[in-house]
């Protein structure tokens, strides 16, 4: 079984090993060649905005205008598949000082501050406690006695 291949000979003649662009006397044009294949325009496609703002609790504020925060999120174990609570620590940026331990904050990516400061702490504001009451008093509140 032999395998032949019949190619036209005058596609090999006509290239040559010296083109005039290797020497430099051609010039780009500035039209650019029409092409048939997609472009795609970035002002097109959104940014990725993955870890932009995280919320997490203050674990040391003793350094000036810096704050220690853990955040806390759950993730699937890779081998149980059971949600378990990964926590990770960042320092955020604090230019007032104003948060103490255990205060709530958002963090919000911003432009690096130094080697391991890069978020901006905000605080959260205070979720309102309230007593849900149901529509019917219970016999251990009431004040009526039979």
């Amino acid at each position: 079984m032999s395998l032949t291949l019949n190619l036209p000979l005058s596609q090999f003649k006509s290239l040559t090993l010296s083109t005039p662009f290797l020497h430099g006397t051609t010039t780009i044009s500035p039209t650019p060649t029409t092409t048939t294949a997609p472009t795609h325009h970035r002002s097109t496609l959104l940014p990725i905005r993955a870890m932009r703002s995280l919320q997490g609790r203050v674990i040391c504020s003793t350094n000036d205008k810096t704050v220690n925060v853990e955040v806390v999120r759950l993730a699937p174990h890779p081998k149980y598949k059971r949600r378990v609570r990964k926590k990770k620590k960042f320092q955020a940026h604090d230019p007032d000082n104003q948060f103490q331990v255990g205060d709530i904050v958002q963090l919000e990516k911003c432009k690096p501050i130094s080697k391991n400061k890069a978020f901006l702490a905000i605080p959260v504001p205070k979720r309102a406690e309230s007593k849900k009451e149901l529509g019917i008093a219970l016999e251990s509140e009431s004040s009526e006695q039979v």
